[in-house]
């Protein structure tokens, strides 16, 4: 999901009883890299690609509702150093490191029922207020209990992936003397929203700015209006799944498939961090294209190895074979169904339409068009609270879905999709990605002769 991301050792597997996993990154070696790594996203790195005097405005004018990166991340490294120490994929077999995970995620999917459930409790108009408390107080108590027991396993569940992750790292060949650069470290806690801001004239992502995560709907919509009329930009608070901090920010969930996506996706920021496709991303928009269209490749392929190796339960079935008969029935017509909305080709019509309308200089003629799409969106069941200028920045960058989506026409996805295609495997596309600082570099990487078609 959207972010701004062979072991040294290995203890024998227990018993023949599942894959060996390498020992955590020790504690020392973690801080030492975080360190490093925040020094150089600092200086080589920005968040946004706008005039700094735009950028400068928004921060001052978000300053009381900023999130506390440097807060987090003391708090997280601490986290890591106590937990790291430990080690806890050495202390236990395969199928018992495998049993903690699963516990976690059960866990908090017992959290997220009781949260909904909550919910629900405090909607329905039915209840009287006594009923209302008497049933809330016991769904609360229950969950104080998962609240308890989520504590408990989160820190030894985080510690698993990121060896189980590193397994796989280095199997790709993502490491610098058999050790992933910087050692796999996130943690899951409630994340900030994000702020962005484009101008209204282009869409171009100027500013995103990290926000609290307890602001209210109201807050959020009265500093996205606050912002917008005061500096005349296109502005729009989002969700994110994970952020490329050190160590990275991820999102509470039960879907454990997706939340090792994330693990990998973020990972992957921090290893570009490391190379020009890192140090150009706060300064050129088609290298955030590029920068976060890879880490949302490489983290679903990386995050499917994971799953298949230590979570083969959870890998998706193949999907049903096509009917090859030749029979009448296999030859009678299909019936016709109501044509289904296709979110991502009615996106990208958008998207293209958009940018037409701006590059006449039609700006208000853009915003109403983009309303009246988001419109339609909505009675289709897709609950977009705002469709503007600053959506498609920022979702527009994350361009690994053929059917273009929110990026439209731009080029860009479209030739990382194709570096991967000729690549023999992902680490090979991750390491040469990685080195390029441009669009051209991409651009001269695939005009190379000896570039052969490679389906990944």
């Amino acid at each position: 999901m959207p972010a701004w991301s062979s072991p040294a050792s290995a203890p024998a597997a227990a018993h023949g009883e599942g894959p060996a996993e390498p020992a955590a990154a020790r504690p020392w070696a973690a801080f030492a890299a975080g360190l490093l790594l925040a020094l150089l996203v600092a200086l080589l790195r920005g968040d946004s690609v706008a005039p700094p005097e735009t950028a400068d405005q928004v921060a001052r004018m978000t300053r009381a509702v900023a999130f506390d990166h440097a807060a987090w991340t003391r708090r997280a490294l601490a986290l890591k150093w106590q937990w790291g120490a430990l080690n806890p994929e050495t202390l236990w077999r395969a199928p018992q490191r495998r049993d903690l995970v699963l516990a976690y995620r059960d866990t908090v999917r017992q959290i997220e029922q009781h949260e909904a459930e909550l919910e629900r409790i405090y909607g329905d108009p039915g209840l009287t207020p006594a009923q209302r408390r008497q049933q809330a107080s016991a769904v609360q108590q229950t969950l104080h209990t998962l609240y308890a027991r989520r504590d408990r396993l989160a820190p030894l569940a985080e510690e698993i992936i990121q060896a189980q992750v590193s397994v796989v790292l280095a199997e790709v060949g993502l490491t610098l003397g058999g050790q992933p650069l910087p050692p796999v470290l996130y943690h899951v806690s409630p994340l900030p929203w994000g702020l962005v801001v484009s101008p209204r004239e282009v869409i171009r992502q100027d500013a995103f700015v990290t926000l609290r995560p307890d602001l209210t709907l109201d807050q959020r919509i009265a500093l996205e209006d606050q912002v917008a009329q005061a500096l005349n930009v296109s502005t729009l608070v989002v969700p994110v799944g994970g952020i490329g901090t050190y160590p990275t920010m991820v999102m509470q969930t039960s879907d454990l498939r997706w939340q090792i996506e994330v693990v990998a996706h973020e990972w992957l920021h921090n290893y570009f961090d490391w190379h020009p496709l890192g140090w150009h991303y706060g300064r050129d928009p088609q290298v955030r294209t590029m920068n976060e269209t890879a880490a949302t490749i490489g983290g679903q392929e990386i995050g499917r190895l994971v799953v298949a190796r230590f979570y083969p339960e959870l890998v998706p079935p193949p999907p049903p074979p096509a009917s090859g008969g030749t029979g009448s029935a296999a030859a009678a017509p299909a019936p016709q169904d109501e044509p289904v909305f296709d979110f991502q080709r009615e996106m990208r019509i958008t998207r293209e339409r958009v940018d037409q309308l701006l590059a006449q200089g039609r700006v208000e003629e853009a915003e109403a068009y983009m309303e009246a799409r988001r419109q339609v969106f909505w009675e289709h069941g897709y609950r977009i609270r705002k469709l503007n200028q600053a959506y498609f920045a920022f979702y527009g960058a994350y361009a690994d879905s053929p059917a273009g989506g929110a990026a439209g026409e731009d080029p860009v996805g479209a030739a990382v999709r194709e570096l991967r295609a000729r690549s023999p495997d992902i680490g090979a596309f991750l390491r040469r990605i990685a080195w390029m600082g441009s669009f051209a570099d991409l651009q001269r990487a695939l005009a190379e002769p000896e570039a052969v078609p490679h389906e990944p």
